[in-house]
């Protein structure tokens, strides 16, 4: 078993952007004046934050939330990483469980394995089989709960000889288990990037919102809308939409009554009136559509907007920082009461999915 006196944090992210979750919570951590240092494998969708001691590891996921991260799909607070035999591993995680004092209660107990293909099939099929015993196992000890606001045991494997063992805790994780939605691809929508639309409305707003925020047959814009991945979200919220675009749009939506095309420069066009919700997926330099977006904000033209950037491959943490010290900025400088959010989404590649609401 692999302890010491050191602290982990271990994340989940997207395979190839491993150094960008890394860099993310060592500056998360420095934050808050701990100071540490990552390891991770190139593509293997698993990151270690390491720290001086355990404590450390238990302050800053106390003072920090996940909604805070964009590069890290789920964080979980690390118990220990421990060497699996090749029979009886229930008994080895048990063991190394109550030689660390870690005897629960637990809410539940979750086996995951990292979105790359570096983990082999039969160790994501092994995982699968490995819950029940292991839950099982636990039940017995009285170590697992039906309290919902006791910590999550959660096992991460990303191969046969070594399992991670962390905690996961409610209000400060991912609403999906290793923050990746299951959304299925609506038949009717004429993009798959509809699904990056949905997914970011599901992270950033609270399910009870979403018709006070949503609904009603609001006015929206979607710049660089063809053929209407973005567009559809919005009709079947009931939303009005001017779907900016020299691009064809998609017939149906055009039948549905709720769009109107404007064959326009999406970075010059703007509406009569304030509309409530901007959504954008141009595929542009990101200070560029940094800067409109920010345009469109300090001017009160929109009051919710949901945008994408396309990250550079080789500076990704540096772009992403540069872009929303931009824009905190503006809005800042414009005396504005906003709410941002970004993420990598699970249906991003190599862009990451912002979101503003102004509060005033």
């Amino acid at each position: 078993m692999t302890t010491g006196t050191q602290g982990m944090i271990g994340a989940l992210c997207r395979a190839g952007f491993e150094s960008e979750c890394g860099q993310e919570l060592v500056a998360v951590a420095a934050q808050q004046g701990l100071f540490g240092y990552f390891q991770a494998r190139k593509g293997s969708g698993w990151v270690l934050l390491m720290l001086p001691d355990p404590a450390q590891a238990e302050t800053l996921m106390s003072r920090c939330n996940w909604q805070q991260l964009v590069f890290a799909r789920e964080w979980l607070l690390g118990l220990a990483q421990v060497p699996l035999p090749e029979r009886d591993r229930v008994s080895a995680v048990l063991e190394a469980l109550t030689a660390e004092g870690y005897t629960g209660p637990y809410s539940r107990l979750e086996v995951q394995v990292p979105d790359s293909d570096l983990v082999s099939s039969d160790v994501q099929q092994f995982a699968r089989k490995w819950t029940a015993p292991l839950s099982r196992a636990l039940r017995e000890e009285g170590w697992l709960s039906a309290d919902a606001t006791a910590p999550r045991l959660d096992l991460v494997l990303a191969d046969f000889d070594q399992v991670f063992i962390g905690l996961s805790f409610p209000g400060n994780r991912a609403p999906f288990l290793g923050g990746i939605p299951r959304l299925r691809m609506p038949a009717a929508a004429p993009s798959r990037s509809t699904l990056k639309l949905e997914e970011a409305w599901k992270l950033f707003i609270p399910t009870e919102q979403w018709y006070e925020t949503l609904g009603g047959g609001v006015q929206a814009v979607d710049l660089g809308a063809a053929p209407g991945g973005w567009t559809w979200q919005l009709v079947k919220q009931g939303m009005q939409v001017h779907a900016v675009d020299n691009g064809p749009m998609d017939q149906a939506l055009m039948d549905s009554g709720q769009v109107t095309h404007v064959q326009e420069d999406a970075f010059s066009w703007r509406p009569k009136r304030r509309v409530s919700w901007l959504v954008c997926d141009i595929a542009d330099k990101p200070g560029r559509v940094t800067t409109l977006m920010g345009d469109w904000l300090t001017q009160r033209q929109c009051r919710h907007c949901v945008f994408n950037l396309k990250l550079p491959m080789k500076q990704r943490w540096d772009t992403w920082q540069d872009c929303r010290d931009q824009l905190e900025g503006r809005l800042q400088q414009a005396g504005l009461k906003y709410r941002l959010q970004a993420r990598h989404l699970y249906h991003d590649r190599e862009e990451i999915t912002c979101y503003v609401q102004l509060l005033d």
